[in-house]
Protein backbone atom coordinates (compact mmCIF):
# COMPACT_ATOMS: atom_id res chain seq x y z
CA UNK A 1 0.00 0.00 0.00
CA UNK A 2 1.23 3.50 -0.86
CA UNK A 3 1.35 5.45 2.41
CA UNK A 4 2.73 8.70 1.02
CA UNK A 5 1.02 11.99 1.77
CA UNK A 6 -0.23 12.61 -1.77
CA UNK A 7 -1.46 9.02 -2.17
CA UNK A 8 -3.71 9.41 0.88
CA UNK A 9 -4.75 13.06 0.78
CA UNK A 10 -5.95 15.67 -1.71
CA UNK A 11 -3.98 18.65 -0.47
CA UNK A 12 -6.26 21.15 -2.21
CA UNK A 13 -8.84 20.63 0.56
CA UNK A 14 -6.94 22.17 3.47
CA UNK A 15 -5.14 25.36 4.41
CA UNK A 16 -2.24 23.08 5.32
CA UNK A 17 -1.72 21.87 1.74
CA UNK A 18 1.65 23.58 1.20
CA UNK A 19 2.80 22.55 4.66
CA UNK A 20 1.89 18.89 4.19
CA UNK A 21 3.44 18.75 0.73
CA UNK A 22 6.89 18.96 2.36
CA UNK A 23 6.56 15.50 3.89
CA UNK A 24 6.84 12.09 2.29
CA UNK A 25 4.57 10.57 4.93
CA UNK A 26 1.77 12.52 6.64
CA UNK A 27 2.70 11.54 10.20
CA UNK A 28 5.98 13.42 9.70
CA UNK A 29 3.92 16.62 9.82
CA UNK A 30 2.61 16.02 13.34
CA UNK A 31 5.61 17.60 15.07
CA UNK A 32 5.09 20.97 13.39
CA UNK A 33 1.31 21.46 13.52
CA UNK A 34 1.45 23.92 16.42
CA UNK A 35 4.10 26.13 14.83
CA UNK A 36 2.35 25.96 11.47
CA UNK A 37 -0.89 27.26 13.00
CA UNK A 38 0.97 30.00 14.85
CA UNK A 39 2.52 31.08 11.54
CA UNK A 40 -0.67 30.82 9.49
CA UNK A 41 -3.10 32.41 11.92
CA UNK A 42 -1.82 36.01 11.76
CA UNK A 43 -1.90 35.88 7.94
CA UNK A 44 -5.62 35.07 7.75
CA UNK A 45 -7.86 37.80 6.33
CA UNK A 46 -9.38 39.71 9.28
CA UNK A 47 -12.43 40.39 7.12
CA UNK A 48 -13.08 36.63 7.22
CA UNK A 49 -11.49 35.40 10.45
CA UNK A 50 -11.94 36.77 13.95
CA UNK A 51 -9.19 36.27 16.52
CA UNK A 52 -11.55 35.58 19.40
CA UNK A 53 -8.72 35.36 21.90
CA UNK A 54 -4.97 34.93 21.71
CA UNK A 55 -4.04 32.44 18.96
CA UNK A 56 -7.63 31.36 18.33
CA UNK A 57 -8.91 32.22 14.86
CA UNK A 58 -12.53 31.48 13.96
CA UNK A 59 -14.12 32.12 10.57
CA UNK A 60 -17.07 34.47 10.80
CA UNK A 61 -19.37 31.90 9.17
CA UNK A 62 -18.46 29.17 11.69
CA UNK A 63 -20.84 28.25 14.49
CA UNK A 64 -19.32 27.65 17.92
CA UNK A 65 -21.58 26.62 20.80
CA UNK A 66 -21.17 28.73 23.94
CA UNK A 67 -20.40 25.56 25.89
CA UNK A 68 -17.53 24.56 23.58
CA UNK A 69 -13.92 25.15 24.62
CA UNK A 70 -11.39 26.41 22.11
CA UNK A 71 -7.77 26.20 23.21
CA UNK A 72 -5.00 27.88 21.26
CA UNK A 73 -3.49 27.74 18.90
CA UNK A 74 -6.37 26.70 16.68
CA UNK A 75 -8.11 27.69 13.48
CA UNK A 76 -11.80 26.97 12.82
CA UNK A 77 -12.73 27.20 9.15
CA UNK A 78 -15.76 28.57 7.29
CA UNK A 79 -19.19 26.97 7.75
CA UNK A 80 -17.84 24.62 10.40
CA UNK A 81 -19.99 23.69 13.38
CA UNK A 82 -18.43 23.22 16.81
CA UNK A 83 -21.15 21.76 18.97
CA UNK A 84 -22.09 21.57 22.65
CA UNK A 85 -19.22 20.70 25.00
CA UNK A 86 -16.64 20.13 22.28
CA UNK A 87 -13.11 20.35 23.70
CA UNK A 88 -10.46 21.67 21.33
CA UNK A 89 -7.31 21.36 23.42
CA UNK A 90 -5.10 23.21 20.95
CA UNK A 91 -2.85 22.76 17.94
CA UNK A 92 -5.95 22.04 15.85
CA UNK A 93 -6.56 23.16 12.28
CA UNK A 94 -10.19 22.49 11.41
CA UNK A 95 -11.17 23.03 7.79
CA UNK A 96 -14.29 24.27 6.02
CA UNK A 97 -17.66 22.62 6.46
CA UNK A 98 -16.55 20.37 9.30
CA UNK A 99 -18.50 19.09 12.30
CA UNK A 100 -16.86 18.91 15.73
CA UNK A 101 -19.59 17.40 17.80
CA UNK A 102 -20.88 16.88 21.29
CA UNK A 103 -18.09 15.98 23.74
CA UNK A 104 -15.53 15.58 20.94
CA UNK A 105 -11.91 16.22 21.93
CA UNK A 106 -9.29 17.39 19.41
CA UNK A 107 -5.56 17.74 20.05
CA UNK A 108 -2.67 18.26 17.62
CA UNK A 109 -4.72 17.51 14.52
CA UNK A 110 -5.45 18.61 10.99
CA UNK A 111 -9.02 18.11 9.83
CA UNK A 112 -9.43 18.60 6.10
CA UNK A 113 -12.54 20.24 4.67
CA UNK A 114 -15.79 18.35 5.18
CA UNK A 115 -14.55 16.13 8.01
CA UNK A 116 -17.17 14.95 10.49
CA UNK A 117 -16.38 13.99 14.07
CA UNK A 118 -19.94 14.39 15.31
CA UNK A 119 -20.38 12.37 18.51
CA UNK A 120 -18.09 11.46 21.40
CA UNK A 121 -14.88 11.14 19.40
CA UNK A 122 -11.29 11.56 20.58
CA UNK A 123 -8.91 12.60 17.80
CA UNK A 124 -5.33 13.21 18.85
CA UNK A 125 -2.04 13.46 16.94
CA UNK A 126 -3.90 12.61 13.75
CA UNK A 127 -4.73 13.85 10.26
CA UNK A 128 -8.19 13.29 8.78
CA UNK A 129 -8.58 13.66 5.02
CA UNK A 130 -11.28 15.30 2.92
CA UNK A 131 -14.80 14.28 3.99
CA UNK A 132 -13.54 11.59 6.35
CA UNK A 133 -16.18 10.57 8.90
CA UNK A 134 -15.84 9.04 12.35
CA UNK A 135 -18.92 7.29 13.67
CA UNK A 136 -20.25 7.88 17.16
CA UNK A 137 -17.82 6.83 19.87
CA UNK A 138 -14.95 5.99 17.53
CA UNK A 139 -11.56 7.18 18.76
CA UNK A 140 -7.90 7.39 17.88
CA UNK A 141 -5.52 5.81 20.37
CA UNK A 142 -2.30 7.79 20.12
CA UNK A 143 -0.01 6.17 22.71
CA UNK A 144 1.03 2.52 22.95
CA UNK A 145 0.37 0.80 26.25
CA UNK A 146 4.10 0.17 26.74
CA UNK A 147 4.89 3.80 25.83
CA UNK A 148 7.43 2.80 23.15
CA UNK A 149 7.75 4.73 19.90
CA UNK A 150 4.99 4.17 17.36
CA UNK A 151 5.71 2.09 14.26
CA UNK A 152 3.45 2.19 11.20
CA UNK A 153 2.81 -1.29 9.85
CA UNK A 154 2.34 -1.75 6.13
CA UNK A 155 2.18 -5.47 5.44
CA UNK A 156 5.64 -6.80 6.26
CA UNK A 157 7.09 -3.28 6.21
CA UNK A 158 7.67 -1.40 9.45
CA UNK A 159 8.05 2.38 9.26
CA UNK A 160 9.56 4.05 12.32
CA UNK A 161 7.82 7.33 13.19
CA UNK A 162 10.23 8.39 15.92
CA UNK A 163 7.24 9.63 17.92
CA UNK A 164 5.70 8.41 21.13
CA UNK A 165 2.35 9.83 20.07
CA UNK A 166 0.80 9.02 16.69
CA UNK A 167 -2.92 8.52 16.34
CA UNK A 168 -4.33 7.75 12.90
CA UNK A 169 -4.08 9.00 9.35
CA UNK A 170 -7.40 8.83 7.50
CA UNK A 171 -7.34 9.23 3.74
CA UNK A 172 -10.02 11.10 1.85
CA UNK A 173 -13.59 9.78 2.21
CA UNK A 174 -12.74 7.24 4.93
CA UNK A 175 -15.68 5.95 7.00
CA UNK A 176 -15.03 4.68 10.53
CA UNK A 177 -17.84 2.71 12.17
CA UNK A 178 -19.28 3.49 15.58
CA UNK A 179 -17.29 2.63 18.70
CA UNK A 180 -14.19 1.60 16.77
CA UNK A 181 -10.63 2.10 18.03
CA UNK A 182 -7.88 3.15 15.65
CA UNK A 183 -4.71 1.96 17.37
CA UNK A 184 -1.49 4.03 17.33
CA UNK A 185 -0.09 4.41 13.83
CA UNK A 186 -3.18 3.23 11.95
CA UNK A 187 -3.34 4.42 8.34
CA UNK A 188 -6.53 4.10 6.30
CA UNK A 189 -6.39 4.52 2.53
CA UNK A 190 -8.80 6.60 0.49
CA UNK A 191 -12.40 5.36 0.46
CA UNK A 192 -11.70 2.70 3.09
CA UNK A 193 -14.46 1.73 5.52
CA UNK A 194 -14.27 0.21 8.97
CA UNK A 195 -17.02 -1.92 10.52
CA UNK A 196 -18.46 -0.77 13.86
CA UNK A 197 -16.77 -2.08 17.01
CA UNK A 198 -13.51 -2.70 15.18
CA UNK A 199 -9.99 -2.54 16.59
CA UNK A 200 -7.80 -1.38 13.71
CA UNK A 201 -4.04 -1.82 13.69
CA UNK A 202 -1.63 -1.12 10.85
CA UNK A 203 -2.72 -0.04 7.38
CA UNK A 204 -6.03 -0.57 5.58
CA UNK A 205 -5.85 -0.42 1.76
CA UNK A 206 -7.83 2.12 -0.25
CA UNK A 207 -11.28 1.14 -1.54
CA UNK A 208 -11.54 -1.68 0.99
CA UNK A 209 -13.71 -2.67 3.95
CA UNK A 210 -12.14 -3.63 7.28
CA UNK A 211 -14.42 -6.22 8.87
CA UNK A 212 -11.96 -7.36 11.51
CA UNK A 213 -8.31 -8.34 11.99
CA UNK A 214 -7.30 -10.42 8.98
CA UNK A 215 -10.63 -9.81 7.25
CA UNK A 216 -10.32 -6.97 4.75
CA UNK A 217 -12.21 -7.14 1.47
CA UNK A 218 -11.92 -4.97 -1.63
CA UNK A 219 -14.93 -2.79 -2.28
CA UNK A 220 -16.92 -3.89 -5.36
Amino acid sequence: MNLTTTALLDLSHTLAGDYLSQFQYPWEALDGIKNFILTLGPTLDPAEYEERSAQIWVHKTASVAPTAFLGGPCIIGPDTEVRHCAFVRGSALVGAGCVVGNSVELKNVILFDGVQTPHYNYVGDSILGFKAHMGAGSVTSNVKSDKTLVVVRNGEERLETGRKKVGAILGDYVEVGCNSVLNPGSVLGRNASVYPLSSVRGSVPPDSIFKGPGTVIHRD
